[in-house]
């Protein structure tokens, strides 16, 4: 069924109302989850009718509707991508056999690792961007946090339905944990280390929705390739709304850069500090800022050599990003791929097994991927004038997971000593004073249709409606 029954307590697509245990025992969840939106969910909206989407069906023709929303009573639910009439698996040790529809014993923990790992990067940036709407730039961008949010909450849902449905009392078990562990806690902390950093800034928010969201695209796009027909039909519609989660950083860095280079071309000026005193965001520090969520996302890809991607592969838990269009066997024993290695510190390039070596070409492919939009930057400088292009580093810079962590290379990928890393990383990464100065520009704008001094309009607005709309009514 593709239309969604918003009669039930809990919004499906999955004809719920007929497991009356499973029903039950997400019922039971439900409190818990509405108590740590309360506490650890967007700061102060409690009572903001927000225009929010609200998914009504799979279907692509007409998912969504548009409407403004308490955001405590949105209406969190599960939706599944239709099922494929006799799916069959299509890469790793079992190709060709039919999809599971339950979980294989023997791939039990691996798939509960897997779900439990995706699911935990869903609240966490639910907590990291919990107090931005005090700070927004405009009620337009506001509303998008506010959507980015909701649809990270309804993420979580997916996941915590998976746990439930097929995982037994393990899966509920991680459900509530998933509730338990915060973002940036001492004692218990998200699982992955990029979503435990701090979002004190709206620069940082917008870098954050383009890069990390980028790389949750890709995991959920290697995913939805899963021989767990419930993992990838529950990941495929994921991606619909993971979508606008990357076009609010994109187009919110674009903004950012075009107001930089209005003021620039104004003042005549590229002076750092002229521009800073001016109220607007200079070009290198934006650098910096794309230098650090650049390098801190590609580190959730996980090591460069890792036995768990084989493994994950060839039992067809997971796939690779397009597996479908790759023209090898989708078995890849055999095949082989290059990844960077140390060498009397020199960065050199090895072959090793491509099964081992999966990890990679999920990063190889987000790398492409990435650069596309930081290309789309530049060309919003170039139509200004102004002779500043910003740049991806290259893969090894300032990397903490797998071969090349704690390397010391620049920017360009030219191997360093400590010494020169040390005179220069406050070239390349954010300081403390950069931080600072980008905290300072924060404050809250929240009048239809202004925007902060150091943010250009969009182009358009949200649904066809103008720039002015009241996208949040504040009660």
């Amino acid at each position: 069924m593709s239309s969604v029954d918003y009669s039930e307590k809990i919004p499906n697509n999955v004809n719920l109302s007929e497991d009356r245990t499973l029903q039950r025992a997400l019922e039971h969840w439900q409190p818990n989850y509405i108590n740590w939106w309360q506490d650890m969910g967007p700061d102060g909206s409690q009572n903001f009718d927000v225009y929010l989407r609200t998914a009504v069906s799979v279907d692509p023709q007409g998912w969504a509707q548009f409407g403004h929303v308490k955001m405590p009573d949105y209406r969190w639910g599960i939706f599944l991508n239709p099922a494929e009439k006799d799916r069959k698996i299509h890469f790793g040790d079992h190709k060709g056999e039919d999809a599971w529809q339950d979980v294989p014993g023997e791939h039990r923990a691996n798939l509960r690792r897997i779900i439990v790992t995706q699911g935990d990067t869903e609240p966490a940036s639910v907590e990291q961007q919990r107090h931005l709407g005090l700070t927004c730039p405009s009620q337009y961008d506001l509303r998008n946090l506010f959507q980015v949010n909701v649809e990270e909450g309804r993420h979580l849902w997916a996941m915590v339905y998976l746990l439930h449905k097929y995982f037994g009392r393990d899966g509920r078990e991680e459900a509530e944990a998933l509730l338990e562990r915060s973002s940036g806690d001492q004692d218990n902390p998200r699982i992955l280390g990029a979503f435990n950093e701090k979002t004190p800034d709206w620069l940082s928010y917008f870098m954050f929705t383009y890069f990390t969201d980028r790389d949750g695209k890709f995991q959920l796009c290697a995913l939805a390739e899963s021989s767990f027909d419930p993992l990838a039909r529950t990941t495929k519609f994921m991606l619909t709304e993971e979508a606008h989660h990357m076009f609010v950083g994109e187009s919110g860095v674009s903004r950012v850069i075009q107001r930089t280079c209005q003021v620039m071309n104004e003042m005549k000026t590229d002076d750092p500090a002229e521009l800073r005193a001016a109220g607007v965001i200079d070009l290198p520090t934006i650098q910096r800022y794309l230098n650090f969520h650049f390098s801190v996302t590609i580190d959730l890809f996980g090591a460069d050599q890792s036995s768990n991607a084989a493994t994950f592969y060839s039992t067809g838990l997971k796939g690779r990003f397009d597996e479908a269009k790759r023209t090898d066997d989708h078995v890849l024993k055999g095949h082989s791929y290059k990844i960077l290695d140390v060498q009397n510190g020199n960065l050199v390039e090895k072959e090793v097994p491509m099964l081992n070596a999966l990890n990679e070409v999920l990063r190889d492919d987000y790398i492409k991927d990435s650069v596309g939009g930081v290309d789309r930057w530049n060309k919003v400088i170039d139509k200004a004038g102004i002779p500043f292009r910003l740049t991806v580093p290259h893969k090894a810079f300032h990397r903490s997971i797998g071969t090349l962590a704690g390397v010391k290379v620049n920017p360009k990928g030219n191997p360093i000593t400590d010494h020169e890393w040390n005179q220069r990383v406050e070239e390349w990464l954010p300081t403390d004073e950069d931080r600072d100065f980008v905290v300072s520009l924060m404050g809250r704008v929240v009048d239809p249709g202004k925007f902060a001094n150091w943010i250009a309009p969009p182009v358009m607005g949200i649904n066809r409606q103008p720039v002015d709309f009241e996208y949040v009514r504040f009660n």
